[in-house]
């Protein structure tokens, strides 16, 4: 299945919102790292339950990170040459 970016010029509406990548990629690359070492010192400490849960939390926010990568990839093959804030 190919991966689409929004169409050009589309801002997105309230019933049919797109995704600020640049935001959701700083956003899940925080989680990962956040959620890896936090569990990283969860197993330290004993707490196998937290150390499981910030695991995988942190792997869908890899996940998450790998989606947001290839949606600007696509954008970016779409339309050559634009720069986007990280709030678009």
């Amino acid at each position: 299945m190919a991966m689409r970016s929004q169409p050009s010029g589309r801002r997105g509406t309230i019933g049919h919102p797109y995704s600020a990548l640049n935001l959701r990629l700083v956003l899940a690359l925080f989680g990962a790292v956040s959620c890896a070492v936090l569990g990283v010192f969860a197993a330290l400490g004993g707490i196998i339950w937290a150390a499981v849960i910030l695991s995988l939390l942190a792997v869908v926010a890899i996940v998450d990170t790998v989606v947001v990568f290839r949606r600007r990839a696509a954008r970016h093959r779409e339309q050559p040459g634009r720069r986007f804030s990280l709030f678009e």
